[in-house]
């Protein structure tokens, strides 16, 4: 373990030059404050003041450590589970009353204001979006003492998540709550502030500006949900590379590939000091949040349709979104081939740690940061290389490593000539045109939820059930010239190219696409 932490620490020396790669050559030695940088709109005189500044949190652990632990057991965070509504409403199955009925209770909540909803840009269908996942504390303890009034909350979880639905992709970068970023005519701060000025209107604001990109949706869920979620899906399985103790998180686990129950989930994702030796524990913590969103999502996919029906109800209970059952529902189908291993990235801001005025700030490293979000914008991993993850080796990642995707081999350019020539020309995908649906699968509603989420993506599609039941397969038939069509009605419902045949006309010529449902969309 002791030759892990030296590992994973920085010295003097590392922390003078990573500073002076952003601050310039003395930085460390002559700065008394955090000099601006050349993105701030408003002058340094907003910042703190600094009358003592302490060594990084890589460097000062023991004094991070004393100090962090003279705070008792802290605010209980608000973990993001809003991912999972990306996968998790399940297999086309929702029957008009429950969809009403879900429709209705996230409607109910009121939290998505004009004011947010006009802080969040629209996109167009099939194009990727980024969505704001926030984790806000309101326990029942701090409302009792401090009043149920938006300015006494801060966000201690900021997930700025990318969804990339016809290439399969999402990513989830963690944004520190200790960033120190600019806003405008409230000066520079930390920026879970941002919420407590205005809301999550202005949080949405702040972090889309940080970030430099539109954010077209958000969500904002209760933490203390993530123990009924984890318990209706039967528990998750999580990889720790490290055993983790937490008297205040209340967990103690092991090293190593285990399932957890939804108190040890919740635990979990709350236990930082756990990593007081290593530094900076916020950084582990969130990490760790990333995993068990991941274990959740790869566990959805598994689930069968009544206990996904019964999830997606326990998360509608609690969650604050701009979303609607619907449109959920619409998402959802195109995940289902979702690979949560290899297609789902995971990173965090690069930040420097500085104490000021006794208070622990995160100074943005904004080349590094500007690089991850065009990495980002890019469809691939945040990070280009494995050692830019500071916390792998020490808290768990999503899927089977570090998803970096630097380096991969484009299959259509590998091989020999001769392969090279094997491979067929990329079909265009098309979101509109006629889709008639028939059920094949002999499950109740399917043909027709399906119809739905082909409607909401722009098709024009009907239903009927099969001539018979007990297709395995589902088979999207196209005529004519409509094949680019059928590849956009593939990507919709989460299908590879492989399901896509041309009609010999067995089947009706009147559509551009005929789809014969199996039982794998079930």
């Amino acid at each position: 373990m002791a030759d892990k932490r030296k590992h994973r620490q920085m010295t003097s020396a590392d922390q003078a030059r990573y500073s002076e790669s952003l601050y310039g050559r003395g930085a460390v030695e002559a700065r008394p404050v955090v000099e601006p940088r050349t993105t701030n709109r408003r002058s340094s005189s907003a910042r703190p003041s600094a009358t003592h500044m302490a060594p990084s949190r890589a460097e000062g652990v023991e004094a991070y450590r004393q100090r962090r632990r003279k705070k008792g057991a802290g605010r209980v965070l608000r973990v993001l589970l809003v991912t999972v509504l990306v996968v998790l409403a399940g297999a086309g199955t929702a029957v008009g009353l429950w969809l009403a009925d879900l429709n209705s209770r996230l409607a109910d909540k009121n939290v998505v204001s004009d004011d947010l909803r006009q802080q969040l840009v629209a996109v167009e269908p099939q194009e990727p979006f980024y969505m704001l996942l926030l984790g806000v504390d309101k326990s029942e303890g701090r409302s009792e003492e401090w009043g149920a009034d938006t300015s006494n909350f801060r966000a201690d979880t900021i997930i700025l998540t990318r969804v990339d639905a016809p290439a399969q992709k999402v990513t989830l970068v963690s944004i520190p709550r200790d960033t120190l970023v600019d806003m405008d005519e409230n000066g520079e701060r930390k920026i879970n502030d941002a919420y407590a000025i205005g809301g999550a209107a202005y949080m949405t604001k702040v972090v889309s500006e940080f970030a430099d990109v539109d954010i077209s949706h958000y969500a904002e869920v209760d933490f203390e949900q993530l123990t009924s979620i984890v318990d209706t899906i039967g528990g998750i399985e999580v990889t720790l590379p490290v055993a983790i103790h937490d008297d205040y998180a209340v967990i103690d686990l092991p090293a190593g590939t285990q399932t957890i129950d939804g108190a040890t989930a919740l635990g979990l994702c709350r236990a930082r000091h756990a990593y007081d030796d290593y530094g900076g524990g916020d950084f582990y913590r969130a990490a760790n949040q990333r995993m068990v969103i991941g274990a959740i999502v790869k566990k959805v996919l598994q689930l069968d349709i009544a206990t996904m029906a019964g999830t997606v109800s326990e998360l509608a209970n609690s969650v604050s979104t701009d979303f609607s059952a619907t449109d959920i529902l619409s998402l959802v189908a195109q995940f289902r081939s979702f690979d949560v291993d290899n297609n789902m990235f995971s990173g965090q801001t690069p930040t420097v740690s500085e104490y000021i005025n006794n208070i622990w700030y995160e100074i943005p490293n904004q080349a590094a940061w500007e690089e991850m979000m065009a990495r980002v914008e890019a469809g691939e991993s945040p990070y280009s290389d494995a050692s830019q993850d500071f916390t792998a080796g020490v808290a768990g990642s999503i899927g089977s490593g570090s998803n970096i995707t630097e380096g991969e081999v484009d299959a259509t350019s590998s091989g020999s000539e001769e392969d090279s020539e094997d491979v067929e020309p990329e079909v265009t995908p098309v979101y509109s045109g006629s889709v008639f649906v028939l059920n094949g699968a002999g499950i109740s509603g399917l043909g027709a939820s399906t119809a739905d989420t082909l409607n909401y993506t722009g098709f024009y599609a009907s239903s009927d059930n099969a001539s018979s039941f007990g297709n395995t397969t589902t088979t999207i038939y196209y005529n004519g010239s409509a094949e680019g069509v059928a590849a956009g009605v593939a990507e919709t419902l989460g299908l590879s190219s492989s399901h896509i045949r041309e009609n010999d006309g067995t089947y009706s010529t009147e559509y551009d696409v005929i789809v014969l449902l199996g039982e794998d969309m079930g």
